[in-house]
């Protein structure tokens, strides 16, 4: 099913309805196309981003902040079109957790209801990339090739970003990797990256903050240094893609002073990812 939702002036978000096997239930999916687009004959880049419905619209966020995609586009004409797609999240808290993570959880204590969540992320790789992606190039003028493919999340959303640029190197030519929560399963994250190097091609953005804690993580692992748990992922992370032969000119890694794990924080950005992946 598809309808054209609303308009913010000449940018239409269309919804999509998706069946999501993993879990048995049916999950929305919003593609918001260029300005002009049905009256221009051009295909245009893709990003991909998790956590759709914090995407667009404040009002339909969670947190009540939204990543400020409309906004930065319009305030930034000089860059080439593009579609944006956003794929809601499960809602449910640990459904979230077990579907952005490809290994179950080494850090949740055993008396949390986030104890054995995770597991599910490779399902979810897989529906994106066989059912979402195909959709949305058959339906959309999209350019459909690596290099003109992205996807973007953040903290669990920025895990199953950098699983999918390591599983999936012939389909993503960008990554936007925000937050990186990879300690929620970090050996086997290394681990599987390390035996599955990204195309060096690709390009890696990757941004953390210096205040990235908050009391869902702490009770998540009982750890006091959350902020520092984040930024050690971020550079393990991007030690690990140089040592895998991505070039050093693919790669920005920004650690941001006094920002926070929050949309805020990442939307405040998304133009400096949006620079990096679209720049010919």
């Amino acid at each position: 099913m598809k309808k054209d939702i609303e308009f913010y002036q000449e940018l239409p978000l269309m919804e999509h309805e998706f069946h999501v096997p993993h879990f048995n239930h049916q999950r929305k999916v919003r593609v918001l196309l260029p300005k002009n687009y049905a009256q221009e004959n051009q295909r245009y880049p893709v990003i991909y981003m998790h956590d759709g419905q914090n995407v667009f619209y404040s009002k339909q966020s969670y947190t009540r902040h939204s990543w400020k995609v409309i906004p930065t586009i319009k305030a930034n004409p000089h860059f080439p079109k593009v579609m944006i797609v956003g794929i809601d999240n499960p809602a449910d808290h640990i459904m979230r957790l077990t579907e952005y993570a490809p290994w179950q959880t080494t850090s949740a204590h055993p008396n949390t209801i986030e104890y054995g969540s995770g597991g599910l992320g490779a399902a979810y790789g897989k529906w994106l990339v066989e059912t979402v992606k195909p959709f949305v190039d058959a339906t959309y003028r999209t350019l459909p090739d690596r290099e003109n493919t992205f996807v973007a999340g953040s903290s669990m959303g920025g895990l199953i970003t950098a699983y999918l640029g390591a599983a999936y190197p012939q389909v993503f030519g960008g990554l936007g990797v925000f937050s990186l929560a990879s300690w929620f399963s970090e050996q086997p994250f290394l681990d599987f990256l390390a035996q599955h190097p990204n195309n060096p091609h690709s390009k890696v953005y990757i941004q953390v903050g210096t205040n990235e804690g908050d009391d869902v993580d702490k009770h998540f692992t009982g750890s006091t240094s959350m902020s520092q748990e984040y930024i050690d992922c971020s550079l393990r992370y991007y030690q690990l893609l140089l040592r895998s032969g991505v070039p050093l000119d693919k790669i920005s890694l920004r650690i941001m002073a006094g920002k926070k794990h929050h949309e805020s924080a990442w939307a405040a950005h998304f133009v400096e990812f949006l620079e990096m992946m679209l720049r010919k």
